[in-house]
């Protein structure tokens, strides 16, 4: 049994905001991870509020006497960094990762450079502009292939690729989302995601999860709306192959200074076994079908104590005292020559 969130006190934790929503292209699914962590806080006594940043403005954090915030936000604005900026600049602590990581781990570009610069491993991969390079990546990859945003979760805009004349549809579809589209090399075998919880040195790896989809096809709408995915954990796999994928999911969360709770995607590739880092969620989805809780539960963690034991962990990048508190500022004011 774990004690993570079991000896947090609630009041300790002052006035919480759950953000939830926003105007990405994963609202629907973050309201829906935003209620759920909303009733487990206020299950377990934390005096917690919804707040949609679509409706109303940061600014109003600070006014409505927020302590801290929990972030159920998906996609942009919510875990790219931009909202973790705006929470820096109002001096409220949020949970998960911090502005940088938030932004690189968002940019699946950009995590595949640092995890393939740091040795970790992870499929081949091609940036493309155009229909044209796209073709060209996957006569350079191989069939089949995957082509998605490079910013977006949840699978939104991603197309399995098996022929050059697919190439040109599934570039635009990706390119309706995002501008930067990965090409990326699809990796045949077992499908299994593995969460982390912690920072730095004290990151730890919960248990794997070994997802089984109709046809193989781990989509939006097999995600999150329908119960024929299977989830196993445990995972079924066997214990060295479990501890190697806990060991590198810890490491590729180290690597790009993500702090609080992740979730990583790794696919074990059937003709030798070995593991491959596909990309990681900086704020995971908190869904009745969402892999956070569900592997937290195999090691005794429920639901609402991961909530809170998160929560718990709302900090911010900014040491206390490195910047001027109001009063501080109030002396000089910034003039324009």
């Amino acid at each position: 049994m774990n004690s993570f969130g079991k000896n947090t006190e609630a009041r300790s934790l002052g006035k919480v905001a759950v953000l939830m929503g926003g105007a990405s292209a994963e609202r629907d699914v973050s309201l829906m991870s935003g209620r759920g962590v909303l009733q487990a806080l206020c299950s377990r006594g934390v005096n917690a509020h919804a707040f949609d940043p679509a409706h109303h403005d940061l600014a109003e954090l600070k006014r409505g006497g927020y302590d801290r915030c929990f972030i159920a936000l998906h996609g942009r604005h919510g875990e790219d960094g931009t909202v973790q900026g705006a929470l820096e600049l109002l001096g409220i602590p949020y949970t998960g990762s911090g502005v940088m990581a938030s932004s690189m781990s968002m940019d699946k570009i950009m995590t595949k450079r640092i995890w393939r610069a740091e040795g970790l491993p992870t499929p081949d991969w091609r940036l493309v502009a155009s229909a044209q390079e796209t073709t060209e990546a996957l006569a350079a990859l191989g069939a089949p292939m995957i082509v998605k945003p490079a910013r977006e979760g949840s699978t939104i805009g991603l197309t399995k690729v098996f022929t050059p004349e697919a190439c040109a549809q599934a570039y635009a579809l990706a390119s309706r989302y995002d501008p930067e589209v990965l090409c990326e090399q699809f990796i045949e075998g077992d499908e299994t995601t593995c969460p982390v919880l912690g920072e730095g040195a004290g990151a730890y790896a919960l248990p794997v999860i070994r997802i089984v989809a109709p046809q193989g096809n781990y989509d939006y709408q097999n995600k999150y709306f329908t119960d024929d995915t299977q989830y196993h954990c445990p995972s079924g796999l066997p214990e060295a192959e479990e501890r190697e994928i806990q060991r590198l999911v810890v490491q590729a969360f180290r690597s790009l200074g993500c702090r609080g709770w992740a979730r990583a995607d790794i696919m074990i590739r059937a003709s030798d076994r070995k593991p491959f880092l596909l990309e990681i969620n900086t704020s995971p989805g908190m869904t009745g079908h969402s892999l956070v809780p569900m592997s937290a539960r195999a090691l005794g963690i429920p639901y609402e104590d991961l909530c809170l034991g998160v929560l718990a962990t709302a900090t911010l990048d900014t040491p206390p005292g490195a910047t001027l508190n109001p009063a501080q500022g109030q002396g000089q004011e910034a003039t324009t020559p």
